[in-house]
């Protein structure tokens, strides 16, 4: 043992001791409702990719064609050579999409939040965050160096308390998740808008799992709520249920506009790659031409839900197709996802610290690309699992 890293294996014996040691699985084949991880075919109830976009024919074709074209890579940050005219196309299309005035694309939904948290406030300002919020965000939080008061987690009467009782600032933002990634419930984003409006202070929102899901269309959690120009800033990711990677920030014309100035992905790292704008292009025209995926998403998220409740497992506070089967300690929730896979159903422990401690979970991902087969197969697979582990 190293005496340099001594300490680092003492902290990931303990991991595994604890039953908290990530075991990362290999996936074989494209993304998909049926894949082959570690060797062994598999339903997919992992992945972020709700609509079955990540292999669709026409998000392949459109990428194949945009390299021909113009290539892989674009070969320089925004600012110097590698703003190329798919980039610009792109930006108006979601813009035009989620009916904000601008936006501005980044390589990732994280470096969206690490760009524009930043580039709004810093020291002497202060956040006010949700406490359930993404690790995107607070990371972009801790990169301000402003004060970052926790709000309790959708609840407006205690940010409004959390913003009276704050006098010492110069500027100040609100930002929360649209839809909760572990538990799947939705921001009260209206009472939100209102209290940011009542003080005067800029209104965030990063709907990395609302994208695609929420809205007409999937067009998001502002549409959802219809607060079109109430929301400040609309963060978005494209590498779920667009299917390919990226990130974009929507809404107010001046804040974009000082994004491209200020937001330093954006200033000091690699634009988007050819072929995952290109998808992301055609992924747009999806979703604009037809609301079928997203209404196949959510009939099949309602059906997997009800079923999941009727054999008795505890579902939380869900309100959209993420479905977290709750169940306490973490060795519990990595024995329960290792019988899944052994009977054919890749579904991963969630623990600590992505949820607190006492609420390991398996979070079942549904997708438009499930057929009522595979949801069947799925519930058999969780009701057989659940009765020999003792759950339901």
């Amino acid at each position: 043992m190293s005496t340099k890293t001594a300490w680092i294996e003492q902290e990931i014996a303990g991991l595994k001791e604890q039953g908290l040691f990530t075991r990362i699985r290999t996936i074989e084949t494209a993304q998909g409702a049926h894949i082959k991880v570690d060797g062994k075919d598999v339903l997919n109830f992992c992945s972020n990719d709700y609509l079955g976009l990540a292999n669709h024919p026409r998000l392949r074709e459109a990428a194949q064609k945009a390299v021909n074209e113009y290539g892989v890579g674009p070969a320089a940050v925004r600012t110097i050579a590698g703003t190329m005219r798919l980039h610009l196309k792109l930006e108006e299309r979601l813009a035009a999409f989620k009916k904000a005035e601008a936006a501005i694309t980044f390589q990732s939904g994280f470096c969206a939040n690490l760009a524009t948290i930043p580039a709004l406030v810093g020291k002497g300002d202060v956040i006010f965050s949700d406490e359930l919020n993404h690790a995107s965000i607070i990371d972009g939080c801790r990169l301000s160096r402003a004060e970052v008061v926790r709000y309790a987690h959708n609840n407006p009467d205690d940010l409004r308390k959390k913003i009276v009782e704050t006098t010492d600032y110069n500027h100040r933002l609100i930002v929360t998740d649209g839809v909760f990634s572990m538990d799947g419930d939705i921001a009260p984003l209206p009472a939100l808008a209102e209290v940011a409006n009542e003080h005067g202070i800029i209104l965030m929102v990063d709907d990395a799992h609302g994208e695609g899901v929420l809205g007409t269309g999937g067009r998001g959690i502002v549409d959802h709520f219809d607060l079109h120009g109430q929301v400040d800033i609309e963060v978005g990711t494209m590498s779920k249920a667009f299917g390919a990677v990226g990130g974009v920030v929507a809404g107010d014309k001046t804040i974009i506009d000082w994004l491209r100035q200020r937001g330093r992905p954006f200033l000091f790292s690699s634009a988007m790659t050819i072929p995952d704008v290109a998808a992301c292009l055609e992924a747009v025209d999806i979703l604009e031409g037809s609301t079928e995926l997203v209404d196949r998403l959510w009939s099949n998220a309602e059906y997997f839900k009800r079923a999941m409740q009727a054999l008795g497992f505890d579902t939380g506070h869900t309100q959209t197709p993420i479905v977290p089967v709750m169940l306490g300690e973490a060795p519990l929730a990595q024995q329960f996802s290792k019988a899944l896979f052994e009977a054919g159903v890749f579904a991963m422990a969630i623990g600590y610290p992505t949820v607190p401690q006492g609420k390991a979970r398996i979070r079942v991902m549904n997708s438009a690309g499930h057929t009522r087969a595979d949801l069947d197969r799925a519930l058999a697979a969780f009701k057989q699992v659940g009765e020999t582990l003792g759950v339901i």
